[in-house]
């Protein structure tokens, strides 16, 4: 193993901290927690630092990183934050890459080749690839600093979002021993806490919190069988840029439509389009252009767009912990901003319903298991190390399924550790030559411009005569300066003509055969993969539920509470708050109404207590609550039973 990872450069002091953070942002001081963290990782501490959206994660390593000698290995798996990051990072002349699905073979290379050679300082990299035996192999001859785990949450079973890759990080630490970990998350209950340090191998426990209170932030529950009607309303009374959340893609298109129609600008959101579509939406909204973004949970991980004004929930999220965290992207800039969810009575059924789709019956599952083998024509014993494209509808068309339960299936499957389900990944476009060199030289009648993308691609890809080569649309439409669109429509021409085979790029899912196929009856869940979560997803859908359906307790203390920060405080601007002030005032005005007429009662006599409720038509414990206050007040007294003012 290469020793380049172990460094023994003398700590930068917490002055030469600020330095960087003044040069490379502007700021004069750190805020929150940062510099508590900061010091930690800097001491060489294994460090979980628990910040709310919007909190300033990303300074607490990028400054230490920058203090440093060597390379911050950055693991998270946001692919958008990724490329945001690694622009923010290069725009203020800091040297970073990435390593992200879509990337050909050779593109990875020479990304780890630079980390080795090329002084970066950040290599951003998504959890699935750092098990690679390229990725591994190249490591161990970086100079790594630290490394940080963003999103650290996803490491826990415990937590709402379990990403098994993640459990891979451990291992990186076995080849870099010495090298300090900060995890970073803005969503994790006490046991998810515990269970990160746990799981990432902390070598002593070392927690730095944050409180997730948002003073600025309102939350607002409205029951209301009329939704669209609802969010028209609120829509038409503020302003401000908006983000609306609905469960599923086609929802995403008819409230966008909807919101049309009412003159309001907005654009749709969701994991479905591609990565293009998804850029120009992401921008107009960012810039203004669209005021409302309509979107699935696909969209807001590593957007940061302070003047958000209002979050609104068409749907409930299943957790606390992706609510919280979705309604964070209001108000980043600390002005005055709300999180709403818009609830009817058929929430609760249909969130009820998400617990058969995310945990099928065991019998479902391994009939899944099985049809996947008829699926692939896999033989018994056969299967390990095999990659499959995974197409899900054309499998549940054949073997007549729903998708959603398929996909939690194969989900549980990956758990279980009989096969690796990955989500869409980016494939990169594929070229071949399918005619020689020399023939391609007489080719005349394929037109100018098709011409000069053949050059093009000529100059800019290599073995494109020998292989398949990886190719990218965009940055040939920058090279010849043609539309993306007209780049595709010439590649597919010269594929009818025979001259190249031509692979577009698309988003494919894959199942990788982690072991053998086995006969179903030996296959087995275990409780810690089935039962245990089933019956914390329960809970977390039963918490939603009392966070929505009570209406009697601070939403903004319920919600810390959840996140086990205990605030002695209301938060005095949810809806709940409000209402109960309302009452508390009419409560008071009415004390009042009640306190004046049984003086007005009592004006030159003296009377009984029943004689007195008889005269004054009120509700008898309202009455007797304005008697205590005037005799605690002194106002009455009580003489042998009868009541009187004090003279």
């Amino acid at each position: 193993m290469n020793d380049n990872h172990n460094l023994t450069s003398p700590l930068p002091t917490g002055e030469e901290m600020r330095e960087i953070l003044k040069q490379y942002w502007g700021y004069d001081a750190f805020r929150g927690i940062q510099e508590d963290i900061i010091n930690s990782i800097r001491e060489g501490k294994d460090t979980l630092g628990l910040m709310p959206t919007g909190g300033g994660k990303s300074i607490t390593f990028q400054v230490p990183a920058l203090a440093k000698d060597g390379l911050c290995l950055v693991i998270t798996p946001l692919i958008a934050l990724m490329k945001d990051q690694v622009q923010n990072l290069r725009k203020r002349g800091i040297k970073a890459l990435a390593i992200y699905s879509g990337m050909s073979r050779q593109e990875i290379i020479v990304t780890l080749e630079n980390c080795i050679f090329g002084n970066y300082k950040f290599l951003y990299i998504s959890p699935e690839r750092i098990d690679t035996e390229i990725f591994r192999t190249k490591l161990q001859k970086m100079k790594i600093s630290m490394i940080t785990v963003d999103e650290s949450h996803c490491i826990s079973q415990w937590g709402y979002d379990f990403r098994p890759a993640y459990l891979k990080i451990a291992g990186i630490r076995d080849l870099l021993p010495g090298v300090p970990v900060l995890a970073l998350t803005a969503t994790a209950t006490p046991e998810v806490v515990k269970d990160i340090q746990l799981r990432l191998h902390f070598r002593e426990e070392n927690v730095f919190r944050m409180s997730f209170e948002r003073k600025n932030l309102a939350y607002i529950i409205r029951k209301t069988e009329n939704k669209t009607g609802e969010l028209l309303h609120i829509l038409h009374r503020m302003t401000g840029s908006a983000i609306i959340y609905v469960r599923n893609r086609r929802r995403t298109k008819e409230i966008t439509e909807l919101l049309h129609n009412e003159g309001i600008t907005a654009d749709f959101y969701h994991a479905g389009l591609d990565d293009t579509t998804k850029d120009i939406r992401q921008q107009r909204w960012q810039t203004g252009e669209s005021r409302v973004i309509v979107a699935t949970n696909a969209f807001g991980m590593g957007i940061d767009k302070p003047d958000v004004r209002i979050v609104i929930h068409m749907d409930l999220p299943d957790s606390i912990e992706a609510y919280f965290q979705e309604a964070g992207r209001a108000g980043r800039d600390g002005e005055k901003a709300y999180a709403v969810i818009l609830y009817s009575k058929s929430d609760r059924t249909t969130l009820h319903k998400r617990i058969p789709d995310t945990f099928p019956d065991k019998n479902y599952i391994k009939e899944v298991y099985e049809h996947l083998q008829y699926y692939y024509q896999m033989a018994m014993g056969d299967g390990q190390g095999c990659i499959r494209e995974f197409n899900i509808e054309d499998f549940c068309r054949k073997f007549k399924y729903f998708p959603v339960p398929v996909d939690s299936a194969l989900k549980i499957l990956t758990q279980a550790g009989y096969l690796e389900y990955t989500d869409e990944q980016d494939n990169a476009s594929r070229i071949y030559f399918t005619i020689r060199r020399d023939e391609l030289y007489k080719l005349r009648e394929t037109g100018e411009e098709t011409e000069m993308l053949i050059q093009t691609i000529l100059r800019s890809y290599t073995g494109v005569f020998t292989d398949y080569t990886f190719i990218n649309e965009d940055s040939l439409a920058a090279r010849t300066g043609l539309t993306r669109r007209q780049i595709y429509e010439r590649l597919m021409h010269l594929a009818k003509l025979r001259i190249i085979s031509y692979i577009p790029h698309k988003k494919t899912p894959y199942i990788i055969y982690t072991r053998e196929r086995i006969e179903i009856r030996h296959l087995q869940i275990p409780p810690h993969v089935y039962e245990e979560r089933k019956e914390r997803y329960e809970k977390r859908i039963e918490a939603m539920l009392d966070y929505v359906e009570n209406d009697t307790a601070c939403r903004s203390r319920k919600l810390l509470r959840y996140f086990g920060e205990n605030n002695e405080h209301n938060c005095g601007q949810c809806d709940t708050c409000i209402s109960l002030r309302s009452k508390e005032d009419a409560d008071r005005s009415s004390t009042k109404k009640i306190t004046e007429e049984i003086l007005q009662a009592l004006s030159g006599q003296t009377m009984t207590p029943a004689t007195l409720a008889e005269q004054i038509a009120v509700d008898k414990e309202a009455l007797v609550n304005a008697l205590h206050e005037l005799l605690d007040e002194g106002e009455i007294i009580t003489n042998n039973g009868m009541l009187q003012i004090k003279k």
